[in-house]
């Protein structure tokens, strides 16, 4: 199976259109475009029924003391965690390709409505529904797709991995208001192949 992008060039940075934040002189960061970014596959295994697809970064902090602190950096040899960034499932077989911005134009303070998505896809809750849940100004739960806003004073550069799913089901077995997790564990015994493409981000003028 083969995944490209007209939106993201392999171990590249991804455009700030595609992104939650952009780089701020000023403020250190500004809300940015967050267009989910343009998506296509072939080469498809045979009995495929479905794909599902979920974008992670598995470089963000374990530990939040020095994040996005005045006069101190994320040290990088910090223990990093995942963050889900997107968790799209039940997309048709006979689907090829995910437009830009179809999913999501632009950033939704409390996020966006789900998990119902277009052309009868369901959209799982991603990890900013966490990371927001103690501001006034954006709680609330976040479907589908927000793209990368790493802490502006890391010291490395995140990896951002959009991967596709192959599925020999037709619906993926998760409901109501899912998690990532829950669909990475509703997927065990279901893949028929997967394929990844990894862009990178960071926010920090030092390394960019």
């Amino acid at each position: 199976m083969d995944l490209v992008s007209e939106s993201i060039q392999p171990e590249s940075r991804i455009p700030a259109e595609f992104a939650f934040c952009d780089f701020d002189e000023g403020a250190h960061v500004a809300l940015a475009g967050n267009r989910n970014p343009h998506l296509a596959w072939s080469d498809i295994p045979e009995g495929t029924k479905s794909f599902a697809l979920v974008c992670h970064d598995p470089d963000v902090p374990s530990q939040g003391d020095d994040v996005n602190q005045e006069g101190r950096e994320v040290p990088a040899d910090l223990p990093r965690v995942d963050f889900i960034h997107w968790t799209l499932v039940d997309i048709a077989a006979s689907c090829r390709s995910i437009e830009a911005g179809a999913y999501s134009d632009g950033v939704t303070p409390r996020g966006k409505e789900g998990p119902a998505g277009p052309d009868g896809t369901r959209q799982g809750l991603n990890d900013y529904t966490g990371w927001f849940a103690g501001d006034a100004d954006m709680s609330g739960d976040y479907f589908g797709y927000d793209g990368p806003c790493p802490p502006w004073n890391d010291s490395i550069v995140h990896h951002y991995h959009y991967t596709l799913y192959a599925l020999d089901v037709e619906t993926c077995a998760v409901e109501g208001s899912f998690s990532g997790a829950d669909v990475l564990e509703a997927l065990k015994g279901h893949i028929l192949a997967e394929v990844s493409i990894v862009g990178t981000y960071t926010l920090n003028p030092q390394i960019a």
